[in-house]
C-alpha cells in the first residue's frame, strides 16, 4: 500500500485504506495523462496552497 500523508494547515489527517487507495488512483490517473512523465515513478509530491 502506498504511503500517503494528508496535512491540512499542518495537521495530519488520518486516512483509512480505502481513502489511501482512492487518492493514489486519482492522482496517478491525472499524472498518467501528462506528457514527459517518467515511467518509473518512485515518489510523487503534490502541494496545494489555497
Amino acid at each position: 500500500m502506498p504511503d500517503i500523508k494528508l496535512l491540512i494547515n499542518g495537521e495530519k489527517i488520518p486516512l483509512n485504506p480505502i481513502m489511501t487507495e482512492i487518492l493514489t488512483n486519482i492522482n496517478l490517473g491525472f499524472i498518467s495523462a501528462l506528457k514527459k512523465i517518467p515511467e518509473d515513478k518512485k515518489e510523487v509530491k503534490i502541494e496545494i496552497k489555497l
